[in-house]
């Protein structure tokens, strides 16, 4: 008798699932700090366009280009962690 042509007993193997990329966790540190800057930016903003009327018109539009670059900042990081 031959042992190479003896079936062998299969043992049954778990089913292979594709490897899973690690999830990326946000640091609650850096958003804590984040969250911090950006209420004290706008505080300081609101402050002085309280008391400086005139600098409000100046400061909307400062505003309203940082927005635009945070929203754009905002997609490539997103595209770039997909």
């Amino acid at each position: 008798m031959s042992t190479a042509t003896d079936p062998q007993p299969q043992t049954p193997q778990p089913p292979q699932q594709p490897p899973q990329q690690p999830q990326v966790a946000v640091d609650p540190l850096v958003t804590l700090c984040l969250v911090l800057i950006v209420v004290l930016v706008l505080g300081g903003a609101g402050y002085v366009c309280v008391v400086h009327p005139a600098l409000t018109a100046p400061i909307a539009a400062v505003a309203g280009v940082a927005a635009a670059l945070a929203a754009a900042f905002a997609v490539v990081i997103a595209i770039r962690r997909r």
